[in-house]
C-alpha cells in the first residue's frame, strides 16, 4: 500500500485530534483524583481507571473515523482490521508519573502498515501529546517531525562524553541489577543521564534536542510506535540489538554517529534486562 502525502496528513490529523481529546479526558480524571485499578507485570507496574477510560475513548474515536483499520492498545489488546493499517495506542504512557502528579506523561497514537510488530511494520503517522505541558509532537513518514507547528531536529555532532542520555528501568526489581551496572558505567562516560518515566516522551525529547540520546529495553509496541517515528523523522537513527530494528530487546535513538557509539557501549556493558 502506498499512501499519498494527503492520505498521510489525513491519518495524522486523526491521530493528533484523537490524542488531544484523550489527553483532555485523562487530565480531567487526574484533577478529579486517580485510583489504581490493578497491577500488571509486578506490584510496581500499575494501571489506573483513567488508563482504561482513555483507551476506550481512543478506540471509539478511531473506530468511528476508520472502521476498517485494526487496533492494538496497551489496556484492551488488539483487533484485526481489513485495511492493512493498525492503530497502535498507549493511552497514558508514564502511568506512575500520572499517578504521582509528575508532569511527564503522554498519550501516544500511531498508525502503522503491516503487522503490529516494530520489527516489520512501516509507521505512517504518529502523535504524542503531553496534556500537562501542552506539547504536541507529530510526524508522518517522509514528512518530517514537528513540535506544534515547528519542525524539529535531533542534536547532531554531539561527542559521546558530552551527550545527555535518557533511559528507563524495569518494573521487576529483580531485573534492575544489569540496568544499574550499565547506567553506573555510562555516568562516567557521558554528560549525564536522565530517567523521566515516559518512553514516548523520551523519544520525542531526542527528536526535539532535549536529549541527545535514549536507550531502553523492554518496550512494547505501543510504548515506541509514535515516538520512534517522530525521532526518525527528526533525523535520529532508531535501532535495536546489533543495529537491527528497535524492539523489546532494545530501543536506542540518537543522531547516527552518536547512536553507533551508544549502541557499542550498551552492547559492551550489557543493556538493561526487561
Amino acid at each position: 500500500m502506498t499512501l499519498a502525502a494527503s492520505g498521510l496528513d489525513d491519518l495524522l490529523l486523526i491521530a493528533r485530534d484523537t490524542a488531544l481529546a484523550a489527553g483532555a479526558l485523562a487530565l480531567q480524571r487526574k484533577r478529579e483524583g486517580v485510583e489504581v485499578a490493578q497491577t500488571k507485570t509486578t506490584p510496581l507496574d500499575i494501571v489506573t481507571h483513567a488508563d482504561r477510560e482513555t483507551e476506550a475513548l481512543i478506540r471509539g474515536l478511531l473506530s468511528d473515523a476508520r472502521p476498517d483499520d485494526g487496533f492494538l492498545g496497551e489496556e484492551s489488546g488488539g483487533d484485526a482490521g481489513t485495511s492493512g493499517l493498525t492503530w497502535v495506542v498507549d493511552p497514558i504512557d508514564g502511568t506512575v508519573n500520572f499517578l504521582y502528579g509528575i508532569p511527564a506523561w503522554s498519550v501516544s497514537i500511531a498508525v502503522v502498515e503491516g503487522d503490529p510488530d516494530p520489527a516489520t511494520w512501516r509507521a505512517l503517522a504518529g502523535a504524542v501529546v503531553n496534556p500537562v505541558t501542552g506539547d504536541v509532537f507529530t510526524a508522518t513518514a517522509g514528512g518530517g517531525a514537528r513540535l506544534g507547528d515547528d519542525l524539529i531536529r535531533v542534536n547532531d555532532d554531539v561527542p559521546f562524553d558530552r551527550a545527555l542520555v535518557g533511559t528507563g528501568f524495569a518494573y521487576d526489581v529483580n531485573s534492575r541489577g544489569d540496568q544499574i551496572a550499565t547506567v553506573s558505567a555510562l555516568l562516567g562516560r557521558v554528560r549525564d543521564v536522565r530517567r523521566m518515566g515516559s518512553a514516548a516522551l523520551d523519544l520525542c525529547s531526542v527528536a526535539a534536542g532535549r536529549l541527545d540520546a535514549y536507550y531502553e529495553r523492554g518496550l512494547n509496541p505501543w510504548d515506541q510506535a509514535a515516538g520512534a517515528l517522530i525521532a526518525k523523522e527528526a533525523g535520529a537513527s532508531v535501532v535495536g540489538v546489533g543495529g537491527g530494528p528497535a524492539g523489546k530487546e532494545l530501543t536506542l535513538a540518537a543522531a547516527p554517529a552518536l547512536a553507533a557509539e551508544l549502541l557499542e557501549f550498551v552492547t559492551e556493558f550489557g543493556a538493561p534486562e526487561s
